[in-house]
């Protein structure tokens, strides 16, 4: 019987001492800072000569650096802002994506600074020129966005319009700080492909890219998460905060996205009672939709701008 008992143990000691091996090792695969940006996905190499000529733009043009909790080196915060050559008090505000940084978009920058607007970029905890050894995907980064409005509402002056703007991590930011008390002076919020939670997004890819399910994975993987950064992954979604917004939003999802499903611009469409509309681009991927259509993408939020902005 105690044979039998040691030898059942083994094993199972093993499956167990695997697991949290795994977990703690997708954990750091997903969530550790990364010293350099990834290379872009396949389908948006084509693009590749655009994106650098928005680079180049970025790097020329006559910017200030902005920063919250200077001198800290663990919780300095490091921003980009780019005052408009016409007086407005117009300003956004760029959420960037996953493992980018504020340079990565350098060609939303352009299209609202050409739109009139004052730019601020910064760059999220553990990635850029930030603090952080890890990547809160968009919860703890909230609550630095509410600074860096504050930030800009002292810049430019009580009468600064502001909108918030995001992509990919980056949306489901604006997303989550939606839910927030905001100042008067945000004014409207855009989101590109933002995700519904961070754990359905985890489960999501968990199955897509390593076949893997929920359970264990994700509870372990949330637990690392809740020691290293404060937080279960189940305790915080965009939905919930977007439930509570009250700001006009414009969501905009590829119809073909396999990294965060079109599926989850739905259910985020669904979650607020907000002004809202919802632009689902045909044929394309994820974070593509400007880079497809330009053009397209420019004039529709110069429509919803002129709707519930200007």
């Amino acid at each position: 019987m105690k044979k039998s008992t040691w030898t059942l143990g083994v094993p199972l000691a093993a499956v167990a001492a695997g697991t949290i091996y795994l977990s703690n090792k997708l954990f750091n695969i997903a969530f550790k800072r990364v010293s350099q940006v990834p290379e872009t996905s396949a389908e948006k190499q084509q693009y590749a000569q655009q994106y650098y000529d928005y680079v180049d733009w970025f790097r020329a043009i006559p910017k200030q650096t902005w920063y919250l909790h200077q001198g800290d080196a663990t919780k300095q915060m490091v921003a980009s802002y780019i005052p408009n050559p016409k007086t407005t008090t117009q300003t956004v505000i760029i959420s960037h994506g996953y493992k980018g940084n504020r340079e990565t978009m350098a060609n939303f920058a352009k299209m609202f600074y050409d739109m009139g607007f004052n730019v601020l970029l910064p760059d999220d905890r553990g990635h850029g020129d930030s603090a952080g050894e890890y990547i809160s995907f968009g919860w703890l980064d909230r609550l630095d966005y509410l600074d860096w409005i504050d930030q800009v509402i002292h810049a430019v002056g009580d009468s600064a319009k502001i909108l918030l703007f995001g992509v990919s991590m980056g949306g489901a930011t604006v997303e989550m700080l939606s839910g927030e008390h905001l100042p008067t002076q945000v004014k409207a919020i855009i989101a590109d492909c933002g995700y519904s939670s961070i754990k359905q997004e985890l489960v999501y890819l968990l199955d897509k890219q390593y076949h893997l399910p929920e359970y264990p994975i994700e509870p372990l993987v949330s637990t690392i998460n809740r020691t290293r950064l404060g937080y279960y992954l189940g305790d915080v979604s965009s939905t919930e905060q977007l439930a509570k917004n009250t700001r006009p939003i414009l969501f905009i999802h590829g119809s073909q996205d396999t990294y965060v499903p079109v599926s989850m611009a739905y259910e985020n469409y669904r979650a607020t009672k907000a002004p809202k509309q919802l632009w689902i681009v045909k044929d394309a991927t994820h974070a593509e939709s400007f880079w497809a259509h330009p053009q397209k993408y420019q004039q529709r939020v110069d429509h919803f701008l002129k709707t519930y902005f200007y």
